[in-house]
């Protein structure tokens, strides 16, 4: 019963899912992070249906890569999105650690947040363009969603908060963080086992690219915030998956 209460309490809070009426607690707020990749899964799965729908249809590569971009989207109820477009905001700012801060807080939306916005989906759009859904590559794009949510809850469970309120302060909060740590590096080892195993170069690039964005996300987040908040959680996971999808292409013209 808590191993469920834990997957609603996850994909309650980092999903468009339904999930069933639940009070959150510290109880069922433990081992949130570690049920977060499984929301990754769910968006794999949907990607490969997606590409095997546009296989079977005919669908050419603009509509194979609208779902593709959208998809992850869609799943998450672009919380991750909006995180991302607030600290685009406040990086553009070039202001004190405080201020940018605030920035992230305020509800409005900047014209750096667009800015960014259509820069990434643009980017983005054109690399799933790009791609020949191969098995091989289906499954690496299916794992590269697992993996950067297994890297973003171990960053929860490992980087410190940049303030003492929040979500991520919540989650970090209420975490068995050793326990999540734990959890997190066992499902990110299994990941890495598989990409390298049935993914080849395909499954190195991927595991290259997140934890480049992995690394990245740190000294951004100790430098530019002193910490990591919500806002900077979903930018890191964002560009991880823009990333990722890049490698994907390189390696797919290299070869």
């Amino acid at each position: 019963m808590n191993v469920l209460k834990t997957l609603v309490v996850a994909f309650s809070m980092y999903s468009a899912i339904p999930m069933p009426h639940l009070e959150w607690d510290a109880k069922n707020m433990r081992y949130a992070m570690i049920a977060f990749p499984f929301i990754g899964v769910v968006t794999g799965l949907l990607v490969w249906g997606w590409c095997a729908l546009c296989g079977a249809a005919g669908f050419g590569p603009m509509l194979l890569a609208a779902g593709l971009t959208l998809i992850p989207v869609a799943v998450s109820g672009a919380i991750h999105l909006d995180g991302f477009c607030d600290t685009a905001d406040a990086i553009a700012s070039h202001a004190e650690r405080e201020r940018k801060l605030e920035i992230m807080k305020d509800s409005h939306t900047g014209a750096f947040a667009v800015i960014a916005m259509c820069c990434y989906f643009v980017a983005y759009f054109a690399l799933c363009a790009t791609i020949v859904p191969t098995p091989t590559v289906i499954l690496c794009l299916g794992a590269l969603y697992v993996l950067v949510r297994a890297a973003s809850g171990l960053a929860v469970a490992s980087f410190p908060c940049a303030k003492d309120s929040g979500l991520v302060h919540a989650f970090a909060d209420a975490a068995a963080k050793r326990g999540v740590r734990v959890g997190e590096i066992v499902i990110i080892a299994i990941l890495a086992v598989v990409l390298v195993c049935f993914g080849g170069w395909y499954g190195i690039a991927v595991l290259v690219a997140v934890a480049l964005m992995f690394g990245i996300y740190h000294l951004t987040a100790r430098l530019l915030f002193g910490g990591i908040t919500g806002d900077v959680a979903g930018w890191f996971l964002q560009w991880a998956e823009l990333l990722g999808v890049a490698a994907l292409v390189i390696v797919q013209a290299l070869l």
